[in-house]
């Protein structure tokens, strides 16, 4: 549907260039009322203040705001104590995610294993619905962080965070576990830290499969039959802008290691700055945005055995409504 007569743009296009129609002129807005709080008023004006990176730098310095989340004085409580799970609050794992794959894909109580730990949210989930979790983490200060938010756990299940390299995952955690769950480093697009066994800051993308794959199949062997598997990722691309295909470097790695590939979920992760971020980036070479990752499921043994997992709660379905 256009939007304004014979404009001949979609809601769609101005979505992706952060845009609106607004009193029928066309004004750019961007995320959490920025350009608002800078006391522009036109176009022009907002559009130069956003070209110094410095500026934008200090203004979400200054009102506390991250690209994930917007202004957190507008943030309910809940939202708060997600982003205190993390060092630095941009990059979140989303707590709903955790719940959902907890409650379906693992027995109640199970032993949850994460060889990519980062952030505390995976393990607070677990401890709080009262599953087991051992997360391996390199980096001292963010286990240190994770540890500081034990206090929302108080039912027995408090998570436990290992430091160390996710390679010595065997050594670092022995044991057999209900489920494999994690997000892992989506090899040099953040480089988390310059530590022996650092995943992002391997030379090439061939070596960071190969540390990663060897990981995925130590951590295969550690599950118990008629397990899950579930690994968040997303695509990255190369230096001239193509896409490496992650998502499926993932999933033969998990073939490679036994695991099949049972279900795939499609996570929409929040817009944040993206419609600022976008316009440089498609305007040079044409690169759309990216607003979601990949859920991948997978599964090792009988599906028949499936079941015993226990059941599912599901809301009844509404009295006259068609199958």
């Amino acid at each position: 549907m256009s939007r304004g007569k014979g404009k001949g743009r979609t809601w769609g296009q101005d979505l992706m260039r952060g845009e609106h129609m607004v009193r029928k002129k066309r004004i750019q807005t961007f995320p959490s009322d920025a350009a608002d709080m800078m006391g522009k008023t036109n176009k022009y004006e907002r559009s130069k203040a956003f070209k110094s990176q410095d500026r934008l730098t200090a203004l979400r310095q200054k009102r506390n705001l991250t690209w994930v989340t917007g202004g957190r004085e507008k943030l309910d409580d809940t939202s708060l104590k997600i982003l205190e799970t993390t060092v630095t609050g941009t990059s979140i794992f989303d707590p709903v995610l955790c719940e959902l794959i907890y409650r379906w894909f693992c027995l109640p109580g199970g032993e949850i294993l994460d060889p990519f730990a980062g952030g505390s949210v995976r393990g607070i989930v677990a401890g709080y619905l009262g599953y087991n979790y051992t997360g391996i983490e390199l980096r001292p200060e963010q286990v240190a962080a994770n540890q500081k938010q034990m206090h929302i756990v108080s039912n027995g299940h408090k998570p436990t965070w290992l430091i160390g390299d996710a390679d010595s995952v065997d050594t670092l955690a022995p044991g057999k576990y209900d489920l494999l769950f994690s997000c892992p480093p989506y090899y040099n697009l953040e480089i988390y830290s310059d530590l022996p066994g650092e995943l992002s800051a391997l030379p090439t993308y061939e070596d960071f499969l190969r540390a990663y794959s060897k990981i995925i199949a130590k951590c295969v062997a550690m599950l118990k039959g008629n397990r899950f598997a579930c690994f968040v990722v997303g695509d990255i691309r190369d230096k001239q802008g193509f896409y490496r295909n992650f998502p499926a470097d993932t999933i033969k790695s998990f073939q490679e290691a036994g695991m099949l590939l049972y279900n795939e979920a499609i996570l929409i992760t929040a817009v944040g700055s993206l419609p600022l971020r976008v316009i440089r980036q498609f305007q040079a070479g044409r690169k759309l945005g990216k607003t979601h990752q990949t859920v991948l499921i997978f599964y090792r043994g009988n599906p028949k055995k499936i079941k015993e997992l226990g059941e599912v709660e599901c809301a009844e379905e509404p009295e006259g409504a068609s199958t």
